[in-house]
């Protein structure tokens, strides 16, 4: 019987190099979309072949996820710190709270936007998800907090507030509306915020 000769292993990529691949294609997929950007591109300026990047990450669409929720380990890491040093002034964490998310939702450009609202809604589903577990988990607490200290209006309950600033996310931060109004993602979230702070603040 011949022998068989030893398959070749196949080329595999390591945590460090997964890591630098998702940093990679973070920066090019939010500031210019994924259409634009080729698994080719990526594998390119990465400096290695495409079969070893669709090795790491199956599919354009498997990197895109793989993108989203390295963002939102980051942006919760940045919230969570925020909300373990409060300072005594409410107002200013919130104003924090308010900096921190207009700091991140920067990166996010219209292009990517738009090709998340078109070619991927599935993904949408998991933004939407994630923001609204964000924003009950770190603003409730805060509002709460806040009320406690006088800084937070107490005539409205922190989980209708809570509602009110969920509902306007909802309705404005979509690809749809977005485009529609013509707005960035920074620009919608730092509005929705800033009126709901100033409605929610008590009045010195």
């Amino acid at each position: 019987m011949p022998n068989r000769k030893p398959k070749p292993q196949e080329p595999s990529l390591d945590q460090a190099a997964a890591r630098r691949v998702v940093a990679v294609a973070r920066r090019q997929f939010l500031a210019h979309g994924f259409r634009s950007v080729s698994m080719d591109d990526l594998a390119a300026e990465l400096g290695m072949s495409k079969k070893t990047l669709y090795l790491a990450f199956p599919s354009k669409t498997a990197l895109i996820e793989a993108v989203l929720k390295d963002k939102f380990r980051e942006v919760e890491a940045d919230l969570g710190q925020l909300a373990k040093g409060q300072a005594a002034d409410i107002e200013i964490v919130l104003h924090q709270l308010l900096d921190c998310v207009q700091r991140h939702t920067a990166e996010i450009q219209p292009a990517f936007v738009r090709d998340i609202g078109r070619e991927t809604p599935e993904l949408f589903q998991i933004v939407e998800q994630k923001r609204r577990e964000l924003i009950r988990r770190y603003f409730g607490g805060l509002f709460e907090d806040g009320k406690k200290g006088g800084v937070i209006r107490s005539d409205i309950p922190t989980h209708l507030i809570i509602e009110i600033l969920l509902g306007a996310v909802q309705s404005i931060m979509n690809p749809t509306k977005l485009v529609e109004l013509g707005l960035t993602v920074e620009q919608g979230y730092s509005s929705i915020i800033r009126l709901v702070l100033e409605g929610a603040l008590q009045r010195r």
